[in-house]
């Protein structure tokens, strides 16, 4: 994250649960955060809460994640009204439902968790590379989950015994995969990307409508992604999945090569974009044998900040 007076982080679903308390710790610490939400009222009125509280000048956008259009009318006012972003949190998500739910599908006709949960942080990072790379260096973050379940290519939208959990976790286990692939594929100088399950079932109302009620407090799960989003140590550290504060593993169908591109040309087939990753670096280009500054290796522990 660039050294500027006012770090600019957009957080998607900033108008409750974790996503609100983390907006409320970025603009308590001098962000400018730019709020998103699907509910006019709700994006106001968490705005007008932050303005107040710090004095800061949060933005504040209306996107529906179930609508792939509202994403990318959402990048379109990001990169019109601000020329850099300094970090991305792509919270905005939804739960596995109360148990026994109904299968849900988006506008678009996909599977609803895979929708709003994968294909719109999907398609919202790549559109937002550009404003990114203008605020190098700059970083991504999944928030995810432990839970996560390999996907069947052959029923990704889960159109044959329809469980919510299922659902829900092959969509952060995407979100995780995701994070791996643009990891390998931005210079981790200008870009950097990680994913975190931030706490075990925090009380929001996400784990109390699938649970009844929660394990961990939310103010855990907002010291793990503001750590992603600032620590110094972190500046160049990409290519993680991160449980809580500490490195963690991710599932193996995430780890596997071969599903990740499988599942980033069927993502890109889904949202409509022209390259999977514009303006990724070119294969190859790495010298032999010399690790890229921050890059993951495998065993290497978490750096602590």
């Amino acid at each position: 994250m660039s050294e500027t007076a006012e770090p600019r982080v957009l957080v998607t679903g900033a108008t409750d649960g974790l996503g609100r308390e983390v907006a409320r710790r970025l603009a308590q610490d001098g962000a400018q955060v730019l709020v998103h939400g699907r509910d006019p009222e709700r994006v106001a009125d968490t705005v007008a809460l932050l303005a107040a509280e710090t004095g800061t000048d949060p933005g504040g956008h209306v996107a529906d994640f179930a609508r792939l259009a509202d994403v990318r009318l959402l990048a379109e006012e990001v990169a019109e009204d601000h020329g850099h972003l300094d970090v991305l949190v792509n919270n905005a998500g939804i739960g596995p439902g109360p148990p026994g739910g109904a299968r849900e599908v988006s506008e678009d006709g996909h599977e609803l968790r895979f929708q709003v949960n994968y294909l719109a942080s999907f398609l919202l990072t790549r559109l937002l590379l550009p404003r990114l790379r203008a605020g190098a260096p700059a970083r991504v973050v999944h928030v995810a989950s432990g839970a996560q379940q390999a996907i069947d290519f052959d029923d990704v939208m889960l159109t044959r015994d329809y469980d919510g959990w299922r659902a829900y976790a092959q969509s952060k286990l995407a979100m995780v995969a995701d994070a791996l692939t643009l990891a390998e594929a931005l210079d981790p100088r200008e870009v950097t990307v990680n994913a975190l399950h931030p706490a075990s079932l925090m009380d929001t109302k996400m784990v109390r409508e699938a649970h009844g009620g929660g394990q961990t407090t939310i103010d855990e799960g907002v010291e793990a992604v503001v750590r992603l989003v600032t620590s110094p140590a972190l500046a160049t550290v990409t290519g993680r999945y991160v449980n809580g504060l500490a490195e963690g593993a991710p599932a193996a169908q995430a780890q596997d090569a071969t599903a990740r591109q499988r599942l980033q040309a069927l993502a890109q087939q889904l949202t409509g974009l022209d390259e999977a990753i514009p303006g990724a670096a070119t294969p190859g280009k790495a010298t032999p044998g010399k690790a890229t500054p921050g890059k993951a290796t495998p065993g290497e522990a978490l750096p602590e900040g």
